[in-house]
């Protein structure tokens, strides 16, 4: 089918979820995807972090042939080779306990806000009113079902949608202060993102961090960092908060854990986890077979291939490269990120989109969160001869969008800012 062809079907068949780009795209090959004319794009945005290996990788693909001509799908009635096997990976990987499977992000942090108000109902010695309520950070997000929304503070987000579960109050991020005056014998559970993906790559700081360990253990409260975005080596580290010295209580995994193929993971410790039940909480499809030995394959090839210290190493000569960039053209406003997860804010949301769009015309594929924030997720695979034909091009649109963009703002709007 061509595109045309298939924007057709989707329009008339499929509920308009999503603005999609006008492109089809048909194959992946390391750090390229290509469209139905064979064109390669330069994929600086994995799935939105999720192929962190790239395309096409052997291990992932040895991973899905073997397992797939074993066994795709068992139910969660019976044992297999591979959680056990997984668990034992990320809960040394990560300092925690135990996991829970399921398929997705949202899903292991409705996972987490459950765990959090049966943990402060079974611990608690209030037995009239267990702690219950949870916060969260402004600018978070964590997921687009029910739970997960209620903590997500963005308006556009929740308001579709309201009223949402009760409970849950939103403090300033990095705001200690603000913090500690929210925190108080109600709260089961402080609910944080290491760093905010959705809002435009803003890193939660080592104060702010351990200030929330420490209130939570004041209060007998539980931490839940969310990591789907940030974790399994995208800063450098398995996970970001191991670059401050914290321990969560509970953790959530996801995007890149089992190569796109979908697969979320909730981590805790001993003692979360002893207050669940069998038949408290389940999944039909969360930790299956097939997902879980990819998941395997994504781990052993991280570590093989050294792909940690290359991320950090990779990270940094880029965000070098962007803070070249940002000497050069004033309208960035801002270069920040860690590891393989990088922003540039730019001062406009008319710029970022023109120049989001005119990358994607140069085939390199990046997005744009936040209105005027560029975000950068690149495969872990990534090598600087990809970063610097990134950063020539984003020069050279940089420059083109900005003549546009000010051409197209009348002279007595620009001398009145």
């Amino acid at each position: 089918m061509s595109l045309a062809s298939v924007m057709r079907a989707e329009g008339a068949l499929l509920v308009p979820t999503y603005d999609r780009y006008r492109v089809l795209l048909r194959k992946g090959r390391g750090v390229y995807v290509y469209d139905d004319a064979g064109r390669a794009y330069l994929d600086l945005l994995t799935g939105i972090g999720v192929n962190a290996l790239g395309y096409g990788h052997p291990a992932i693909r040895k991973a899905l042939l073997q397992q797939a001509d074993k066994l795709i799908h068992v139910s969660n009635l019976f044992y297999h080779d591979y959680q056990a096997a997984l668990a034992k990976r990320l809960t040394r990987i990560s300092g925690l306990d135990r996991a829970f499977f399921c398929n997705s992000g949202t899903e292991a942090w409705e996972a987490a806000l459950k765990f959090a108000r049966a943990y402060a109902r079974t611990t608690s010695k209030n037995g009239a009113q267990p702690p219950w309520r949870i916060l969260a950070l402004e600018n978070s997000f964590h997921g687009r079902t029910f739970g997960s929304l209620s903590t997500t503070a963005t308006a556009k987000y929740r308001e579709p949608f309201e009223p949402l579960v009760p409970g849950v109050r939103f403090v300033r991020a990095n705001d200690v202060r603000d913090l500690e005056r929210k925190f108080d014998p109600s709260v089961c559970a402080v609910g944080i993102e290491t760093i905010q993906g959705e809002s435009g790559i803003k890193p939660i700081t080592r104060e702010f961090l351990q200030a929330a360990r420490g209130l939570a253990t004041r209060y007998g409260a539980l931490l839940i960092i969310d990591e789907i975005q940030c974790g399994l080596g995208r800063t450098g580290r398995w996970f970001a908060y191991q670059h401050h010295g914290v321990m969560p209580d509970m953790l959530t995994v996801a995007k890149p854990l089992a190569a796109g193929l979908p697969l979320g993971a909730l981590l805790t410790t001993d003692a979360v986890a002893r207050v669940i039940k069998p038949g408290m909480h389940g999944t039909t499809f969360g930790g299956g077979p097939l997902a879980c030995a990819v998941a395997i394959a994504v781990i052993e090839t991280i570590e093989k291939e050294g792909l940690l210290e290359h991320v950090s190493k990779l990270g940094e000569y880029f965000r070098q490269r962007l803070l070249e960039l940002q000497d050069r053209h004033p309208s960035i406003l801002d270069v920040r990120g860690s590891g393989l997860m990088l922003a540039a804010e730019l001062d406009s949301a008319d710029l970022a989109k023109a120049v989001h769009l005119g990358m994607l015309k140069r085939r390199i594929i990046l997005n744009r969160t936040h209105d005027t924030v560029l975000r950068f997720l690149p495969p872990f695979i990534i090598q600087r001869k990809h970063v610097d034909h990134a950063i020539a091009a984003l020069d050279a649109v940089l420059a083109s969008a900005e003549k546009s963009v000010r051409a197209a703002v009348p002279s007595s709007a620009r001398s009145n800012s």
